[in-house]
């Protein structure tokens, strides 16, 4: 039990766990479409959930709902060929997996939806609760994106998977700057885009799983072919429309000294590991000498995508504990010494990005794991039953 101690303690100091009983959540929801339309069916769908459902059974299931999405996708179309005409080697996504996926994505928002209520149905409302909800999602950013990547595919009427790796990018960053903002604010200003998209991604699948993958493969009155109208909502949407916003906030906090009124170097903090890893991702990805976005888009989105939530989970920590964020987290290193040795030996390129994506997924569940169980003992709580410890 001690070398267990010592082992999670990496993670968790005495100085989180201090930060962490003192915390209180605190979100601002002024979205039009949540406020009047989800939160209300929300509120109904709860009343279903008996009151044993412990709030993290419903948090881990919907997340595992976009995992199986992003599993099933991978067998059908995984080097995303499946929806690109031009491809005809590549047999097309079944309609059935559409029709799942749009089911599954459904399931998880939902289940998102409602963690949080019946945590206060259950009187079960913990710091636990919001990281182990918010580190999920950072996860899921990459799975479900990924599979909206499906439905075009990689060459006609659609992007590239280098496109696509900076799609990929303008969501991590919207996602991550939502809690740099709460990590300076105090307050999560839920961003309006979230409920929209996966309520569109519903839309998306189920209109794929009815007219197939054919249903996306015109161009607009504009003269722009829909894949690139898709990209472009996501950039825009994503950056443009959020990050004003964010540092508008940020701003105000400022001026009317209701935030953590941190200094100007701990308050940029947090970008610094982001803007690492996609420094060192991009310049990988981009000069590969094998390409390796090309050969295997699937491998170096999930290896990216991995990374980024992990760095995004110690944001998390940080802005819930009260503690200065971390810059430059281990798990860094690996992606820093893969690149490296990518295109110092350029015969085993491909091979190091399997390597390093193992040992990230590995790593970053092993992270969240000694966590979660480091706060239950600390809490006196279960994660996946209501009734408190008594040891």
């Amino acid at each position: 039990m001690e070398v267990l101690n010592r082992i999670e303690n990496e993670y968790l100091t005495s100085e989180h766990l201090i930060g962490f009983e003192s915390y209180e959540y605190s979100s601002v929801d002024t979205s039009p479409f949540s406020v009047n339309v989800m939160h209300p069916f929300w509120n109904k769908v709860v009343q279903y959930c008996p009151k044993w459902v412990a709030p993290n059974v419903l948090t881990f299931s919907g997340f595992l709902f976009t995992v199986l999405n992003f599993i099933i996708f991978s067998k059908y179309d995984y080097y995303l060929y499946a929806s690109s005409d031009d491809k005809p080697q590549y047999p097309p996504i079944p309609r059935w997996v559409f029709a799942l996926g749009a089911f599954n994505v459904f399931m998880a928002h939902t289940l998102d939806g409602i963690d949080g209520k019946q945590a206060r149905r259950t009187e079960t409302s913990s710091p636990l609760g919001e990281l182990f909800d918010h580190g999920l999602d950072s996860w899921t950013t990459i799975f479900i994106t990924v599979c909206i990547f499906s439905v075009f595919g990689r060459t006609d009427h659609s992007v590239s998977p280098l496109r696509m790796y900076f799609i990929l990018w303008s969501v991590f960053t919207n996602f991550y700057l939502t809690h740099w903002e709460k990590y300076n604010t105090g307050v999560l200003f839920l961003p309006w885009g979230y409920d929209l998209s996966m309520v569109g991604t519903i839309i998306v699948f189920t209109i794929s799983s009815i007219g197939g993958h054919k249903a996306w493969k015109f161009i607009s009155p504009c003269g722009i072919s829909v894949g690139v109208i898709f990209e472009l909502l996501l950039h825009i949407t994503a950056i443009a429309a959020s990050l004003p916003v964010v540092l508008w906030n940020i701003y105000k906090s400022y001026r009317d000294k209701t935030g953590k009124m941190r200094t100007f170097l701990d308050a940029i903090a947090p970008l610094f590991p982001l803007g690492i890893l996609f420094t060192i991702s991009t310049i990988w990805v981009v000069h590969s000498p094998s390409n390796i976005v090309e050969k295997d888009p699937r491998i170096v989105f999930l290896m990216i995508g991995t990374i980024f939530s992990n760095i995004c989970c110690r944001l998390i920590v940080s802005q819930m504990s009260n503690t200065r964020c971390e810059l430059l987290p281990w798990i860094l290193l690996s992606v820093g010494v893969a690149a490296a040795f990518s295109f110092i030996l350029p015969s085993i390129d491909l091979p190091i990005i399997y390597i390093v994506t193992i040992v990230t997924l590995v790593a970053h569940i092993r992270f969240g794991s000694c966590v979660v169980r480091q706060m239950c003992r600390h809490f006196g709580i279960y994660t996946f039953s209501i009734k408190n410890r008594t040891d």
